[in-house]
């Protein structure tokens, strides 16, 4: 009696399974009717955007919502959010307008509910804010753009110059989603030029277009080959025999050991110091920070490249290595346009640093020879600094 109770068991056992199976085939692969629609949708007006909210209907194989719309350019465009979610955002909005927005819920056969409409009127696209706050003035060899982008959105600026009567692209334009946009635009030439700037973001809305006239300032690159390492009492020590100054004007910012490495373990100011070879007006210095090897891949923004330091320059430094006849030419602190903590990064942060973070001196101050870097704080929290390459520019005229 026990082995035919089991054996009944066991049938009715293989037959529910076949049954379930049957029953979640037909739901996930063969059902060609539509879902319930979406209900109760409520609607979050968003700058250029809108958050949509809505109640899911019941159906077992449901698999997402989507929204589709389209932008005042004509482009169409298609949002989903799956059926763990109760809302989804729409974007990519020029105008403070009415849009409508069908919502459909989708099965896991792809078949579509019925239409729900929704109509939304996004508030003003972020690029109109960081259109507003741009400022633009001359900078050695180029134009230095600043300004506020609050909402940290991918955007562009578009900067173009006239060229016979037509607005042409100039030699860059500036790609960021950083919060304070502070770049410059190198190689122009040092006469008198009309800009035409404007902003778009990733959905080819643009705004107005501002114009002005700027005359960049002379600068050139000061050749390297004139650099030499000056080791004076109190200038930092290298970590290792196989790094040095000298390997920071070698050509080569990726690879080590070519670097500039000072000891670690100290948490007072470190400095070291070399001459440039050349008596200048000096504009600006480019380092190319050390890329870390970290377990996520080569790093910036990271262990001892500098974070909060200043430049001196002097024409004549005093042999005992004191701070006289020197004149602080800047003082800086190295900001991640991501705003991520040390230890991750984008990959803007990535190819800004790679392609060499600039700054500018004061002008204000007379021609010098000499420079002296002062590291007052890395990314790591101490003071030792590791710099792959430098380049330095001025007027030597």
């Amino acid at each position: 009696m026990k082995s035919l109770l089991y054996s009944i068991f066991c049938i009715a056992l293989v037959v529910s399974f076949w049954s379930c199976k049957e029953e979640v085939k037909d739901i996930s692969e063969q059902n060609t009717t539509p879902p319930g629609i979406v209900t109760d949708v409520r609607v979050e007006n968003l700058p250029g955007a809108a958050r949509i909210a809505y109640r899911l209907p019941m159906d077992q194989d449901l698999l997402y919502v989507k929204a589709v719309y389209t932008l005042s350019s004509g482009r169409k465009m298609e949002v989903k959010s799956s059926y763990y979610n109760n809302f989804l955002i729409v974007e990519g909005f020029a105008d403070e307008a009415d849009y409508t927005i069908d919502l459909f819920a989708v099965n896991r056969s792809e078949v579509n509910s019925q239409p729900v409409q929704v109509t939304i009127r996004p508030k003003e696209n972020p690029i109109w804010d960081a259109f507003r706050s741009l400022e633009v003035i001359p900078a050695f060899g180029g134009i230095r753009i600043t300004g506020e982008n609050e909402k940290q959105k991918d955007i562009t600026i578009m900067v173009m110059v006239d060229s016979l009567g037509e607005w042409v692209p100039s030699v860059d334009n500036i790609y960021t989603a950083t919060k304070q946009i502070n770049r410059t635009i190198r190689g122009l030439d040092t006469v008198a030029q009309t800009f035409a700037i404007t902003v778009r973001d990733k959905y080819m809305n643009f705004t107005d277009t501002m114009i002005t006239t700027l005359k960049p300032l002379y600068e050139t690159a000061l050749s390297k080959s004139r650099y030499a390492p000056l080791v004076l009492p109190g200038d930092a020590q290298q970590e290792y025999t196989s790094t040095g100054l000298n390997k920071m004007w070698d050509g080569d910012n990726f690879h080590w050991p070519n670097i500039s490495l000072t000891k670690p373990g100290i948490t007072t100011s470190q400095w070291v110091t070399f001459d440039t070879g050349a008596l200048s007006k000096m504009s600006r210095i480019v380092i190319w920070d050390y890329p870390e090897y970290t377990n996520s891949g080569r790093m910036y923004f990271f262990g001892g490249n500098l974070r909060q330091f200043e430049i001196w320059g002097s024409t004549n430094p005093p042999s005992d290595g004191s701070w006289n006849n020197w004149h602080l030419l800047g003082t800086y602190v190295s900001v991640k346009p991501s705003g991520l903590p040390a230890g991750q990064q984008t990959d803007e942060d990535y190819q800004l640093a790679n392609s060499g973070l600039s700054y500018d001196f004061d002008i204000a101050v007379p021609k010098v020879r000499y420079l002296r870097i002062k590291s007052n704080r890395n990314w790591q929290g101490s003071t030792f600094m590791s710099i792959a390459e430098l380049q330095v520019y001025g007027d030597p005229r």
